[in-house]
This record gives structure tokens, C-alpha cells and sequence, in this order.
């Protein structure tokens, strides 16, 4: 332990575990719609109600998990959870892709969905290892990671289910053991032992750990505005691929081909310009700016009704991800060092609890959107509630902002 102690820490080996993560992830897009639809007797109606329920049931389960993962990482390092998040991402795939039928794709995302840890605790590892001024870097790198991920997974998704619908979930549980090895063999611990505290089932469970909160009130104030900006994200995510398959056909490899773009523009976007633009306008500017961004684009890929024209969207749109890499590196400038894992850990779970119903309501207004008795404009209708709901999300954050103004000072660590 001694040898793995003295390793200096890197961002490069966060990148690179996420960067696996995430092409196991992504390699499921294209195809998991199609499976349960499948499971459903090909029914679009029923398959993306049932699509929509084992998206939420994932959610669910990481909304409580997170919380717990993240007090654990406070106690006994990031590394471990980090171990315990991707070997619980390999079994997750391995059932999938043995499922005989939909009940099993439930118990697979229950298991995945409390294991995940991996990117609420490797924003804790950032904030253990980057000095405050450079945290907005650091996050656009991770967000760099996520856009490589995407135009990896997604697209060798819809190739390889375009062979077989089973086959991708063996790809990514591939992915997620190589993770694995990696994270094992290279990837040092980042928390102090003088920074560790002990585990509290008071702050590790889902509204222990909000309540928590309390003493750092930016924070807190912060949670309202980033749970109503993740709804909206996963509500576009959750129909991303049942909107285009209903709207302009596209199978899973064009799927994955879309998506594959958006992890482009969005690796440039978060790798090269997020450490220009947020030093140069400061980040709740950057915050502002995103959100805005995003609510114009979410409204434009409702009222696309050519498929073409989804990808010029994603030009535009690709610049909303200076957003979270400059909300990530605010917030963890009020927070004290030895409780960046909880509060990560409550974030990610803030962010699993708007995948519960994002999914639903998204698919649930797409099912209605696309019926026979329906226009062609009202296709877009989860992404135009996707956009009110943004709104929202800029509305707080403003608030916030206005009333934190001139404040940076981190409070106290808490025993």
C-alpha cells in the first residue's frame, strides 16, 4: 500500500478511467431501446414506457447509492470506490447481455445503479489534487473525456448491434474490466489520511446528506438549480434515440453516428476552450451563458423536421458544455477538503434523482407526441419541456449568484 501511496496523482489516469467508462456506456444507446422494444413485441408505445421505467430504476438506485459512495470515499479514499463502481458496471453488462427478458434488464440496472460512483467520486479526486483556480479546467478535462467516450461507444454501439443486439453489452462489460485493471494496477489514492473523516449513516443517506448541506448555504442554495438542470439533460438523453427513430427513422447505427458527434463537438468544446473562456468571463458567466445555449437547442431540436438538421443543431449546441465544468469548479470552492466526496456524492445523487423522472416524462410526453392523431411539430415536445424546465434551472442559478456575489471563502471543515 506503501507503493501505491507514493504514486504521484495525475488527472490523466481519471481521464482515462472515464474515458473506458464511458465507451461502455455509450456502447448501450444505440441498442438498449431496441432490446426492450424488442422484449415488448416491437410495440414503439410500450417499449418506451418500459424503456422510460428501467432508465428511472437505474436513477432510483443510484439516488441512494451516491450519497453512500461518496461518505465512503471521505472515509476510505477515492481509489476504492472507484474499484467497487466499475467492477459493479461489468456485472451489470454481463447480465444484460444474458438477459432472457425484461426482468432481468431490472435487476441488472438496479445492481449498476447502486454501484455507480465513478463520476461524482473522480470529481471529489480533482477536487483532492487541483488547486481552486485551475478546477475549472480540470472538470472541462473530464468533460473532454465524456465528449471522447461518446464518439467511441455510441458508435461502435450501432455497428456492432447492427451485427447482433447482444453484442454490445459484452463489448462493455469488456470495457468496464479493463476500467478495472486499470484503476487496480495504476490509479493512486488522492485523499490525505489528514483529510479523511468517518463515515456517518446520517450524511450518507439521500436527504441525511442534503440536510447536511446546511452549513454551506451557496452549495445548498446551488442543488435547486443543478437537480432542475439534470431533469432536463435526462430527459433529452433518455429520448434521444426514440425521438429520431420516431421522427426521421434513424436505426441504431445512425444513432450512434449522432452521437458520436455530440462527443466531438463536445471533447473540443470542454478539452480546449472551457480553460480559455472561464478564466477570461469568470465562471457563473460561463454558467449563464451554457444554460442559455442550451435552452435555444433543446427548443431548435424539437422543431428540426429534417434529420440533417439535427447535426448543424449540434454545432451550436456543443458550446452549452462550458456550463457544468464552471458550475463543478464553483461549487467545490465552497466546500471544505475533507468533504468534497459527500458533497460530489450528493450532487451525483441530486443528478440520479432528476434520472427517476426525467425519463418518464420524457418518454411519456414522446409517446404521446408521436400518436397518429398528433402534428409533426409536437415531436419536439420533450425537448420544448426540456427547455422550460432549463429556464428554471438559469432562473435559480442567478438567484444564487446575485447572492453569493463576492464570496469565495471556504468554510470550516466539519469533523
Amino acid at each position: 500500500m506503501s507503493n501505491l501511496s507514493a504514486r504521484k496523482p495525475a488527472i490523466s489516469f481519471i481521464f482515462v478511467t472515464l474515458v473506458l467508462s464511458v465507451v461502455g456506456f455509450g456502447l448501450l444507446i444505440p441498442v438498449l431501446p431496441s432490446l426492450v422494444k424488442e422484449f415488448r413485441g416491437g410495440d414503439v408505445s410500450a417499449g418506451s414506457h418500459a424503456y422510460g421505467w428501467i432508465i428511472s430504476t437505474y436513477a432510483l438506485m443510484q439516488f441512494v447509492g451516491s450519497p453512500i459512495m461518496g461518505s465512503l470515499s471521505d472515509r476510505f479514499g477515492r481509489r476504492r470506490i472507484i474499484l467497487i463502481a466499475t467492477a459493479g458496471s461489468a456485472i451489470d453488462y454481463v447480465i444484460m447481455a444474458n438477459a432472457p427478458n425484461l426482468s432481468w434488464l431490472f435487476v441488472a440496472r438496479i445492481i449498476a445503479g447502486f454501484t455507480a460512483g465513478v463520476l461524482s467520486t473522480a470529481n471529489a479526486y480533482i477536487a483532492d489534487v487541483t488547486p481552486p483556480e485551475k478546477r475549472a479546467q480540470s472538470f472541462g478535462i473530464l468533460g473532454a473525456a465524456f465528449g471522447i467516450g461518446f464518439v467511441i461507444g455510441p458508435v461502435l454501439g450501432g455497428v456492432l448491434g447492427h451485427i447482433d443486439l447482444r453484442l454490445p453489452f459484452w463489448v462493455a462489460a469488456g470495457c468496464s474490466a479493463l476500467n478495472w485493471l486499470w484503476g487496480y494496477f495504476v490509479l493512486p489514492e488522492s485523499l490525505k489520511p489528514e483529510n479523511r473523516r468517518a463515515f456517518q449513516w446520517s450524511r450518507a443517506n439521500p436527504v441525511g446528506a442534503l440536510l447536511a448541506l446546511r452549513h454551506l448555504p451557496t452549495v445548498l442554495a446551488l442543488a435547486g438549480s443543478y437537480f432542475i438542470m439534470m431533469l432536463a439533460q435526462t430527459m433529452l438523453q433518455s429520448t434521444w434515440a426514440l425521438y429520431t427513430d420516431a421522427r426521421y427513422h434513424w436505426g441504431p447505427l445512425q444513432v450512434g453516428i449522432s452521437l458520436m458527434a455530440i462527443g466531438v463537438l463536445s471533447g473540443l468544446v470542454q478539452a480546449t476552450l472551457v480553460k480559455k473562456i472561464v478564466p477570461r468571463i469568470g465562471e457563473t458567466r460561463a454558467v449563464v451563458i451554457g444554460l442559455v445555449i442550451s435552452i435555444v437547442t433543446q427548443i431548435a431540436y424539437g422543431l428540426a423536421t429534417q434529420g440533417w438538421m439535427i447535426y448543424a443543431i449540434l454545432g451550436f449546441g456543443a458550446f452549452a458544455g462550458i456550463s457544468q465544468p464552471a458550475l463543478q469548479a464553483y461549487i467545490t470552492k465552497h466546500v471544505p477538503a475533507n468533504e468534497q466526496g459527500a458533497v460530489q456524492g450528493v450532487y451525483g445523487g441530486l443528478a440520479s434523482l432528476a434520472g427517476i423522472p426525467g425519463p418518464l416524462i420524457g418518454t411519456f410526453i414522446l409517446a404521446w407526441a408521436v400518436g397518429p392523431q398528433t402534428f409533426p411539430w409536437l415531436a419536439g415536445s420533450s425537448f420544448y419541456m426540456g427547455a422550460l424546465i432549463t429556464g428554471l434551472a438559469l432562473y435559480l442559478a442567478l438567484r444564487t449568484f446575485r447572492k453569493d456575489a463576492g464570496t469565495t471563502t471556504v468554510p470550516a471543515a466539519v469533523p
